[in-house]
């Protein structure tokens, strides 16, 4: 089990939910969980991009960043 990092405000934001059964937080915990899942995402593609064993793995992988991370095609290489 891997562990993850989240911000300080994330976090104090989980604890005021949880602790002190605050419900105004839990928009911002929503966006906070939602960011922090995106980027764990993109972090799998461009590590598969770049350990993956075939050239054809490692092209779909990074077209598949390419598009999650937003860049546009005519950008591309």
């Amino acid at each position: 089990m891997k562990n993850i990092q989240i911000s300080e405000r994330l976090f104090f934001a989980l604890l005021k939910y949880h602790l002190l059964e605050a419900d105004e937080v839990l928009p911002e915990i929503k966006k906070g969980l939602e960011e922090k899942l995106e980027a764990m995402v993109r972090r799998e593609l461009y590590t598969k991009y770049k350990t993956a064993p075939t050239e054809e793995e490692r092209e779909k992988a990074r077209q598949e960043y390419l598009e999650k991370v937003g860049m546009h095609r005519d950008f591309r290489w």
